[in-house]
């Protein structure tokens, strides 16, 4: 089953969703990467707002390549995730809902994400080509001089995504590991 969500992703939505589902969003979300996550952290520390609300928001970990003419954005696959964890926590405090990227997480962000009830979804690497056509517009928000991990905001509609952990600490991941060396184990059983 695909559920569908509509950003804002409020906590209802989050809860709504565990891990192994299929989603398919839509809405305003902002991409980062590593050096935009720096830059707001160090604003948290100082005390400084935000350039961009994260209340109920998503951040897809994605360096964009340019535009060809007449779309929105270039290839938009995801990067992996583990080079945010140090930032995420202070995000999550923050209001941030939703991340987006591949691999794994660290402990700290999975408890981070079961306390601030967010939610991390796994898009398709090696689909960037695909995924940028569920983009429908992308506007640079901050820290242009980062060139491909400027701060964006992007209008998506219909992202393929999969729920790796959910608000519970359910982790995708792991699940599926253990399913498939039970079905191995029982495949092994069968041919006895």
């Amino acid at each position: 089953m695909i559920k569908r969500i509509t950003m804002p992703l409020t906590s209802e939505k989050v809860k709504s969703l565990e891990a192994g589902d299929n989603v398919l969003l839509t809405g305003t979300i902002y991409t980062a990467r590593d050096a935009a996550h720096k830059r707001l952290i160090e604003l948290i520390e100082r005390n400084e707002d935000l350039p961009i609300d994260l209340k109920d928001q998503v951040i897809y970990y994605v360096g964009p390549t340019p535009a060809k003419e007449g779309q929105p954005i270039g290839s938009a696959g995801p990067t992996t995730s583990y080079r945010m964890d140090t930032y995420t926590p202070a995000l999550l405090e923050k209001g941030l809902k939703g991340m987006i990227g591949k691999g794994l997480r660290n402990e700290k962000v999975i408890d981070s994400i079961r306390k601030n009830k967010g939610v991390y979804f796994a898009a398709i690497g090696g689909a960037a080509a695909l995924i940028a056509k569920c983009v429908k517009s992308a506007e640079i928000v901050t820290y242009e001089d980062l060139g491909s991990e400027a701060i964006r905001k992007l209008y998506v509609e219909d992202f393929p995504l999969v729920v790796v952990i959910d608000c519970e600490g359910n982790n995708y991941y792991e699940i599926g590991q253990r399913e498939y060396l039970n079905m191995l184990k029982d495949d092994m059983v069968e041919d006895k």
